[in-house]
């Protein structure tokens, strides 16, 4: 303890010294000043500028819009660092920072994951790529020493309004870089996945985010209301059914969002006019996409987004960086290890200093070569920067892989036998997402051990023997499963493990106790509301005991499987409190009481006629 003591100390007054070392770094050499802009309609946005003091040359313009505040609010109060990187910082350039509408000391109204605005017929039509257009013409016109270019980057919430600039963007932008941006948030990002509400998150986040204001504020002041729980698993089973979370000692319809996420609980018009990937056509700036393997947050939209573009935009400069990563924290001075996993390398200061910075520099100052693939994706398991001239690699080979009798896994599919396996899920016992007892969200939990869930009656498992060879998978894992539910509904979570040997060492300063042998540490997880099986715009019903296919797109990995290593893939149907329960009966969960969860017998088929399957996309090292 008293070591652990000891490093926290040492750690908090580095990183306090190092602030104040760019604290007074910028008050020396930039000026500051606070500002509104006034856009086409007249609401005016409070926007915080940093310019270099040196006015011998001219600079470009590097912007963060977000709805987290733009910083120490007066012209004397001064940002302990600006600039997406140190490095940058010391670059010089002109840091502009912004109070998107109806947040913090900015006018106006805030909408969730403002909707873009295709044609726009007068001056009230205004969107997030309006309002940019419009701050960036006056910045052009009143910021001495540009040189007229402008860059935009942004992490999460920021992320989505650096991709919501490139639609009709102001021909001043010449890179932006949406960094784990929101995409699209039933589909895969923040409030759902597949349809499934992720009640953990968005309870605590739009808590403090979704509180509402009459009017500019430096500060939005205490929560919608107190929460201080030591377990959420005991706390949310103990609250009840979705619809509680309305009731007067928690959000009571004060938070508009929280309203809204519960009122559209299928992919209808209102998350389609928010999904920004449907507008990104005719894109000019560069753009570079980022994202983290372990981001519990935004892995989709980064992905999504990287794939839209890439996808209608043939002669876009666009590019694509995975690594190793958690929600944002390639922007840290530091990330050697997460969760059991050790990296081997600072790989957020390689994204920093070797990526990021070449990228504005020389979009933006005409400074250096830029020598970028396609995509550089960091491989987990093999620990190990790889460049590839597409994402996925053009090299891989679909491989599908058997669930069959005994817990087996199977490449060959004469192998399952002719069968099914069987578990009842019970809303009232939910399967946890972690082993732990957490507060709140577990960040280690993609990276878990997973034999917490493995000894469950409720979980069934499947795995392969011992590899003979590494396998390398780059890409999407689909998982086609054949299954009956005895109910009208029921979730599917699938997970992809990678079960180490029993030979397996501890990594160092292992906890006391703690045994990496016979681990199973989890690679992907996805889950899939039943009624959505056919689109996430047309719910339907199951019809008890009839076997459905049902198809689970899980997210990207990059992960090598080593030899002597064995691939495990795990199947349930409830993942709490991450995921809300589902009362296993077609109907609006947001509305459901508590004596509508019901226990369903769930099955999984494995036979010549209805054969499930995982596909994974193996690459082909030849």
């Amino acid at each position: 303890m008293k070591k652990w003591v000891c490093t926290t100390l040492i750690l908090f007054f580095s990183a306090a010294v190092l602030a104040q070392a760019n604290e007074d770094f910028i008050k020396k050499n930039y000026y500051k000043t606070d500002t509104t802009i006034r856009m086409r309609d007249g609401i005016k946005l409070y926007t915080i500028i940093y310019a270099p003091k040196d006015d011998s040359a001219k600079y470009p313009i590097l912007m963060q819009r977000t709805p987290y505040s733009a910083g120490l609010y007066g012209d004397t109060n001064y940002a302990r660092r600006i600039g997406p990187n140190p490095t940058l910082m010391k670059e010089k350039y002109i840091f502009v920072y912004q109070d998107v509408r109806g947040r913090y000391m900015s006018e106006g109204l805030n909408k969730e994951m403002t909707p873009h605005i295709t044609k726009k017929t007068s001056a009230k039509d205004t969107d997030e790529s309006s309002d940019t257009y419009d701050t960036i013409e006056w910045l052009l016109a009143n910021v001495k020493n540009n040189n007229g270019r402008v860059g935009i980057y942004g992490i999460s919430y920021p992320g989505f309004y650096a991709t919501a600039a490139l639609p009709d963007a102001h021909p001043a932008i010449r890179a932006v870089s949406p960094q784990a941006p929101v995409t699209d948030e039933f589909a895969g990002d923040d409030a759902y996945h597949n349809g499934a509400f992720f009640l953990l998150d968005n309870f605590s986040f739009i808590n403090y985010f979704g509180k509402p204001r009459t009017g500019p504020v430096q500060d939005y002041g205490s929560l919608i209301f107190p929460y201080n729980a030591k377990d959420a698993y005991d706390f949310f089973l103990r609250m009840g059914p979705l619809s509680n979370s309305q009731s007067y000692q928690y959000f009571d319809h004060k938070s508009y969002i929280w309203n809204e996420y519960l009122e559209h609980d299928s992919y209808d018009d209102y998350w389609k006019a928010r999904n920004i990937s449907n507008h990104l056509d005719n894109i000019k700036p560069a753009t570079l996409v980022v994202g983290g393997w372990f981001d519990a947050e935004n892995l989709y939209g980064a992905l999504k987004t990287y794939q839209t573009i890439e996808k209608r935009n043939a002669q876009n400069r666009n590019s694509l960086v995975m690594g190793p990563w958690t929600h944002g924290v390639w922007a840290a001075p530091e990330w050697k290890h997460f969760a059991s996993h050790d990296f081997g390398s600072n790989t957020s200061k390689f994204f920093q200093d070797t990526i990021e910075t070449n990228f504005f520099n020389y979009y933006l100052k005409d400074k250096g070569q830029i020598d970028l693939p396609e995509a550089m994706i960091f491989e987990t398991g093999s620990n190990q920067w790889k460049s590839y001239k597409s994402w996925p690699p053009e090299n891989i080979v679909p491989t599908a892989f058997y669930p069959g009798n005994k817990q087996s896994l199977f490449l060959d599919s004469n192998k399952p036998m002719e069968g099914f396996d069987e578990y009842i899920s019970d809303p009232n016992k939910p399967v946890p997402y972690t082993s732990g007892i957490y507060g709140m969200r577990n960040n280690d939990y993609m990276a878990e051990d997973q034999r917490f869930a493995a000894y469950r009656p409720d979980v069934l498992v499947y795995e392969t023997p011992p590899l003979a060879a590494d396998v390398i998978v780059a890409g999407s894992i689909l998982a086609d499963l054949q299954v009956s539910v005895s109910g009208s509904d029921a979730d599917f979570i699938v997970k992809v493990i990678d079960v180490l040997p029993n030979s397996e060492p501890n990594f160092k300063n292992a906890p006391k106790g703690f045994q990496m042998a016979g681990y199973q540490r989890l690679v992907r997880a996805e889950v899939l509301r039943g009624k959505f099986r056919n689109g996430l715009d047309k719910p339907m019903p199951f019809k008890p005991d009839e076997i459905t296919e049902v198809k689970i797109s899980l997210n990207d990995v990059a992960h090598t499987f080593r030899k002597g290593h064995k691939i495990m893939i795990q199947v349930q149907s409830s993942w709490f409190p991450l995921v809300d329960r589902n009362p296993q009966q077609f109907l609006r969960i947001p509305e459901a009481k508590e004596t509508d969860f019901r226990k369903a017998a769930i099955r999984l088929y494995y036979n010549k006629e209805y054969q499930s399957k995982i596909i994974f996309p193996i690459l082909n090292k030849q």
